[in-house]
């Protein structure tokens, strides 16, 4: 069993297929730790460098990153078994006042793809709200997104509210969302922007991994 063929099925999408052949790798005695960095990750890292340059689109990568779901389902309990650890925690979720998600569940579906654990707290989510889950989760990464020009305050309240309670240096702040610019980023003090989910990954890999 080949484990360039499950990345290549991450890539294509193929859910049924990542899923057999996450069975067959694990049949075959491949280690859990292995199936899940040289194939699945792998994978999922490709198809953010293809949707970067526009070789793919964001339906492609709904269907990637879903085949990787598809294919965790199989090897989470092996990975639970065997000690393997994510690479770092990351609450998510679109802020106060907005009820978009379509971005920020894609950005959450690349980040999962990439090995990181997700707490998605999904919309209209108060700036607190983004604190207390970082706080109580021990997530290094908080990653905020909007869709309306009124709902951006949310983010630096957020900020703000990490910085009062002494953990900027901890718990590191992503954003991003159509109206959302670089320069609104700098301006508010947030760690990172990201104009896409790509983008997202590398800034968590960074603030995760120096």
């Amino acid at each position: 069993m080949e484990l360039a063929q499950l990345k290549e099925a991450v890539i294509a999408g193929d859910m049924a297929r990542t899923k057999s052949l996450t069975e067959e790798a694990l049949e075959a005695g491949i280690e859990p730790a292995s199936i899940l960095n040289d194939a699945l990750i792998s994978g999922m890292d490709k198809v953010g460098e293809l949707f970067k340059v526009n070789e793919i689109y964001v339906p492609e990568v709904l269907l990637a990153a879903k085949s990787m779901q598809n294919a965790m389902g199989v090897l989470k309990p092996r990975l639970v078994d065997s000690g393997i650890q994510p690479r770092g925690k990351i609450v998510v979720g679109t802020v106060r006042g907005d009820l978009h998600d379509i971005g920020k569940n894609l950005v959450a579906m690349m980040l999962e793809g990439a090995g990181f654990e997700i707490i998605d707290l999904g919309n209209d989510v108060p700036a607190e709200k983004f604190v207390e889950a970082a706080v109580e989760n021990d997530a290094g990464v908080i990653g905020m997104s909007a869709l309306l020009t009124t709902t951006m305050h949310v983010m630096k309240e957020t900020v703000e509210m990490l910085g009062e309670k002494g953990l900027s240096d901890k718990v590191k702040t992503m954003i991003g969302g159509a109206p959302v610019t670089a320069s609104f980023a700098s301006e508010i003090g947030a760690a990172g922007y990201g104009d896409d989910a790509a983008t997202a990954v590398d800034l968590a890999k960074e603030f995760l991994e120096g």
